[in-house]
């Protein structure tokens, strides 16, 4: 196995301080050694991008830089744009990446493993994930299956280097892979908006199928159930992480292009609930209007070039058929701009006071992207 070097030995340590921290509590012994003997950076590629901007960081170019990253308790982007890589740093957007260490660890500890445990995971990545799991039940019994051929090769290529024994299946993760089932646990290192049938299926009575959750409004939480043998499944959300949406859950949607027309007259009105109520820095409060709106999405708008408009939240469905938006005029606290095309806006606020009660605005942030407002699961 490759070396790190003393540099890298103390970068582990450090990590392993790092995750021990975010996670309250020192890990299990058996997934601090996993940590140990299955170096991270064996499974990053050369190149990998980092930021808000997707800055590149080559291991050729910057060695300690790009090992600082392999063991900083940080996510790695290890892809863009679906490995269509372009030259224009502001056209990248991640596709792969390598989470978070103690996201990592933290997600093991709740899949419960136990000897003897056959596993799936879904999204395989680097195939990081798959390797620790491999090495804490030996070999034989971990599946793990990436929709992306190239990354697939690459993580079975890095399993066989460290000598782990996991099964690499190129394929469509939201059918789960009935060749080596019943799994005594499933796990998803991408999110999803919904839990597909086969992942329940595929698991066995008792088992667990842990899951990172997404809504078209926001993007958080971690689903945990636990199967009940008669084709159901029930659980809990906890709080933690966000995951890049599951391929085939993608949707690609902008304002302009898809769902506002120069034909469209929304009705103007007012109201008292700031957006940011909705939209804001509550993140328990998205999360629960996410639930009850499973097919609404929102996006900031800063600066919009509307005059007497400082920023505007857009509102609209999937299904690019009803839209709505609130305009802020960056003074007043208590009142609101609404035009609104159909019910959107109507129904995200009677889901908002539903699940809490609305604060004063906060200043606003920057958001809605480089790309301009859009729906689009990256």
């Amino acid at each position: 196995m490759e070396s790190i070097g003393a540099e890298g030995r103390d970068a582990m340590r450090g990590l392993l301080g790092a995750v021990n921290e975010s996670l309250g509590a020192p890990m299990a012994p058996a997934w601090e050694a996993a940590l140990r003997e299955v170096p991270r950076h064996t499974f990053l590629p050369e190149k990998v991008w980092v930021g808000e901007d997707l800055v590149e960081c080559s291991r050729d170019a910057a060695p300690e830089g790009w090992l600082r990253l392999a063991y900083a308790d940080t996510a790695v982007v290890t892809q863009v744009n679906d490995g269509q890589a372009t030259a224009e740093a502001g056209e990248r957007w991640a596709s792969c990446s390598a989470s978070a260490p103690s996201i990592v660890f933290r997600m093991l500890d709740m899949l419960d493993v136990r000897p003897g445990h056959r596993v799936l995971e879904i999204g395989t990545g680097t195939g990081w994930n798959a390797g620790l799991l491999a090495h804490r039940l030996g070999p034989g019994l971990v599946t793990t299956i990436e929709v992306d051929p190239v990354l697939a090769a690459r993580a079975a290529g890095c399993l066989e280097r460290v000598g782990l024994d996991a099964e690499v299946v190129q394929g469509d993760g939201a059918g789960g892979h009935a060749g080596s089932a019943p799994y005594d646990r499933v796990v998803a290192t991408c999110s999803v908006r919904a839990v597909p049938p086969a992942w329940i299926a595929q698991t066995a009575p008792g088992g667990v199928v842990l899951v990172a959750w997404e809504s078209p409004w926001f993007c958080f939480g971690l689903l945990r159930l636990t199967v009940d043998g008669c084709g159901g499944a029930s659980g809990f959300f906890s709080p933690h992480s966000a995951f890049m949406l599951m391929r085939g859950q993608r949707v690609d949607l902008r304002i302009y292009r898809d769902v506002v027309r120069d034909s469209h007259r929304p009705v103007e009105s007012t109201t008292r609930l700031s957006p940011w109520a909705v939209a804001g820095d509550d993140w328990a409060a998205q999360f629960a209007v996410g639930l009850q709106l499973p097919h609404v999405w929102r996006t900031w708008h800063d600066e919009p070039e509307v005059a007497g408009v400082a920023s505007r939240l857009w509102l609209a469905t999937t299904e690019a058929d009803s839209w709505a938006a609130v305009d802020w005029d960056g003074a007043a606290s208590d009142r609101f701009t609404v035009w609104d095309a159909r019910s959107t806006g109507r129904a995200v606020a009677n889901a908002r006071t539903s699940s809490a009660t609305p604060r004063p605005p906060p200043p606003p942030a920057a958001s809605g992207g480089r790309r301009g407002p859009s729906c689009d699961g990256r």
